[in-house]
């Protein structure tokens, strides 16, 4: 049984606390793997960067958590799910939710067991979620930070918090012109996420 952390989002760009949170529930957590999976679409109809940069990004992010030499198992340890891509592709699609996640992945590895990795304060908004009591059930949450709201049964609360990075203000400064070597960038994203904006062009404002 591989027991699997999902930490779902739209990385819009993904940032340093993405990574972090990544590194930190593979080194506290019971999980052999945690997947990265991207949002195909927004639930919200909010503009994103392109799924494929959006990918491309995730798998830079946390390529510091790969091997150090051949054969290194760490490799193994941290993936970039295209999952929500293939949910999107099914007949009748409109929006992807985490129930749909959980499920879809469920049928593609019957022998893996899920974790659903959340911000802590996500706990006070379970009145959003499409059949709430469904996805913790399927997949057991692992909660960042601390909260004062009740959590589900079988919920880790971890009590840690993480940075607290705003992807709105990252891809403002982006679209300010700032530099990828200026500081106020360069303490948010990883290097090569850094690198990989500039060289593609994104967020950038639209030229007049």
């Amino acid at each position: 049984m591989t027991r699997i952390a999902l930490f779902g989002g739209s990385f819009n760009p993904p940032h340093v606390a993405h990574a972090l949170v990544a590194h930190y529930v593979l080194a506290t957590q019971p999980v052999d793997e945690v997947w990265i999976v991207p949002v195909y679409a927004h639930a919200f109809g909010k503009e994103l960067a392109p799924y494929e940069d959006r990918v491309a990004m995730c798998r830079l992010a946390v390529a510091e958590l790969g091997p150090r030499a051949p054969g290194d198992r760490a490799s193994s340890r941290v993936k970039v799910s295209r999952a929500e891509e293939d949910l999107a592709s099914k007949p009748g699609f409109t929006v992807s939710r985490t129930l749909d996640l959980v499920t879809h992945l469920q049928e593609r590895s019957p022998t893996s067991e899920f974790r659903l990795v959340i911000g802590a304060d996500i706990l006070g908004e379970t009145h959003k979620w499409y059949r709430w009591n469904e996805v913790v059930a399927k997949a057991p949450l692992i909660a960042i930070g601390r909260s004062g709201f009740d959590a589900p049964p079988g919920t880790t609360v971890t009590g840690v918090t993480m940075p607290e990075i705003s992807a709105t203000a990252i891809r403002e400064l982006v679209a300010k012109g700032k530099s990828i070597d200026a500081p106020q960038l360069a303490a948010l994203l990883p290097r090569e996420v850094l690198r990989y904006i500039a060289s593609h062009g994104l967020y950038r404002a639209p030229t007049p």
